[in-house]
């Protein structure tokens, strides 16, 4: 294996990584930062270690070189962290709260102040929160104990596997996103709930607390943001230039955990080329918070021709997308700055691409909101389960399947990996929470439910109540094969043979996976085996196949054909079907 770093990689600070404030949809004015360098131990037994093994640097998990440890987490092993927390004693006195943040720690974990339990947690991709008030003294310990059984069980794990290979990679365990923590009043804001309506000109809020008390909204005039620089990029630029004066544009007062309608005199829809925010400010009490939101539209309306196509504020839109996988080659699941994922996307952007497809995989909130403030629609995928996968069965016969366009019930709950009940309920859970933690992004198009029949159960159940916690958007109910002729979307993924379809009278018809063109670029290649679906030798050829291909798929747009996602952003470990190499410094069709 070659270790492959990314430019910011290489000029990471540990004492300053990943600043920025992480939860963009509610952010006050100051928070605290935990990330950096903590002490780690790993552990045969579920027993606090008498000595740590050394230093990592959170929140990059422990088998990724940027942690600086570079080991696997086993699932019969315990990983333990410890830091100190920076306790304002005077903050706590004066009767404010101490709220301690987790972006994501994969997969459970218990966590520990001065000693004391504060709480538990399990699932690998969900952030949690623990009012550590009572806890916390003068100079309090935190310590953190994790176990991850990766694929070895039942849960959510996405594209880890502990023998990694092909198109499965490097099992990620451990803290994997910022820690943070805020000081707040003893009545605070705990979540703001939004809902545009661009059709009636308004939004309604809810701002919910432990107490129902009186608050204050005012909205701004929306915000337009110019796309920064390559310069602004390289360095860590997180905001671009804006371009409108933000007056207030409205003000409301009203209670908490109560909906709160308010008209917007000035209307400017979200699309891609002028994604418009609007930012509002909630004062209750003592607290006072900033968030966004942005009008706009998601649907399927019938062309002229009573074709279904997809539309963004009532105007078709052809949605051309590419797979992101959310990997790094030296952060491997945590990016090493928030400048690698507005590279990402201004990138993609630049090769004409409208659309993320987020691959089996929940990024932090910073991704979201970049995609927001940049006009990039996601698609995004719940992040796979389920025992074993029978690829003879989900890869290669469904393959098969798909061409002779043979229906298979997802019902076979064995075939499928889902024979666990307790992992079903982990799912349906895991997909309520999911949507109501990313709801709030504007850019979110699509709630892609299940991957290639990995871990798939009872699709129809799962989309009827999927539809139930957002209304708002569209849905891929089952994502390459095993279609079930539910949602939103005929999803269908073409890597092979001869690509047949027939436009369906109600649903979108959308080529959700192809491609997959493999290049291997001379020291941008992390291992010497290679995986993709067809191979080139050199980049005029990759170049000019992936040109026909494109081309075909906008010849088949009048056909019916109402999105595409080429596979993919970048390389990741075998796999070089990527745009860019997996440390991100070559884009194979330039």
């Amino acid at each position: 294996m070659k270790q492959l770093y990314t430019r910011w990689g290489r000029q990471l600070d540990p004492a300053h990584v990943l600043p920025e404030y992480p939860r963009p949809l509610l952010q006050r004015e100051s928070y605290i930062n935990l990330n950096g360098r903590w002490d780690y131990a790993f552990t045969q037994k579920f027993k606090r270690p008498a000595a740590f093994d050394g230093k990592i640097v959170v929140p990059f998990s422990p088998e990724s070189v940027l942690s600086g440890v570079g080991r696997q987490l086993q699932p019969d092993e315990y990983l333990w962290y410890r830091t100190t927390l920076p306790i304002e004693p005077d903050r706590l006195a004066a009767g404010f709260h101490l709220i301690l943040h987790f972006g994501a720690v994969d997969q459970a974990c218990r966590v520990y102040v001065d000693g004391k339990e504060a709480a538990r947690h399990t699932g690998g991709y969900l952030p949690f929160s623990i009012d550590i008030t009572e806890f916390a003294s003068a100079a309090s310990e935190l310590l953190v104990a994790v176990q991850d059984l990766s694929d070895t069980s039942y849960h959510a794990r996405g594209k880890q596997k502990l023998k990694r290979g092909g198109m499965f990679y490097t099992a990620q365990s451990g803290i994997w996103q910022t820690v943070w923590m805020e000081y707040v009043p003893a009545r605070y804001v705990e979540e703001i709930i939004t809902e545009p309506d661009l059709k009636r000109g308004c939004v309604k809020i809810t701002v919910c607390s432990s107490l129902t008390l009186p608050v204050q909204i005012q909205i701004r005039e929306p915000a337009l943001y110019l796309e920064p620089s390559e310069s602004d990029v390289v360095a860590g630029s997180e905001t671009g230039t804006q371009t409108s004066s933000q007056n207030i544009l409205t003000t409301t007062t009203g209670l908490s955990n109560q909906e709160l309608e308010l008209p917007l005199p000035h209307i400017r829809p979200w699309t891609c080329e002028e994604p418009y925010l609007y930012y509002f400010t909630v004062t209750l009490g003592e607290d006072k918070v900033v968030s966004y939101f942005a009008l706009r539209s998601f649907t399927i309306e019938p062309d002229q021709n009573s074709i279904p196509r997809i539309c963004l504020n009532g105007q078709a839109q052809f949605q051309n997308g590419v797979l992101d996988q959310g990997y790094w080659s030296d952060g491997l699941y945590t990016a090493p700055a928030d400048a690698a994922y507005i590279f990402d996307i201004l990138e993609m952007k630049k090769l004409g691409f409208n659309m993320l497809r987020k691959h089996i995989k929940i990024e932090p909130q910073r991704w979201y909101y970049h995609c927001d403030r940049l006009g990039m629609i996601i698609w995004q995928d719940m992040v796979n389960g389920g025992s074993y996968y029978k690829h003879w069965f989900v890869t290669y016969a469904a393959t098969l399947f798909s061409r002779k366009r043979l229906q298979i019930p997802d019902r076979c709950l064995r075939l499928l990996s889902r024979t666990h009940r307790n992992g079903r309920t982990e799912f349906v859970h895991e997909l309520k929470e999911t949507i109501h933690l990313l709801k709030g992004h504007p850019s979110i198009a699509v709630w892609v439910i299940f991957n290639e029949g990995w871990g798939q159960f009872h699709a129809g159940l799962i989309t009827r109540i999927a539809r139930k916690c957002d209304a708002t958007r569209l849905i891929d109910q089952a994502s390459g094969w095993f279609d079930q002729n539910g949602g939103d979307l005929q999803s269908i993924h073409h890597y092979f043979f001869t690509l047949r379809f027939t436009p369906e009278a109600r649903r979108a018809t959308v080529l959700s996976e192809f491609g997959g063109y493999s290049l291997q670029i001379p020291g941008h290649s992390a291992y010497g085996k290679l995986y993709g679906y067809r191979t080139f030798k050199d980049t005029g050829t990759f170049k000019s196949a992936y040109e026909e291909r494109m081309r075909k798929v906008q010849a088949q747009i009048p056909e019916g054909m109402c999105a595409s996602v080429y596979t993919q952003l970048s390389d990741v470990e075998e796999e070089v079907n990527g745009i860019f190499t997996y440390d991100r410094e070559v884009n194979k069709l330039s």
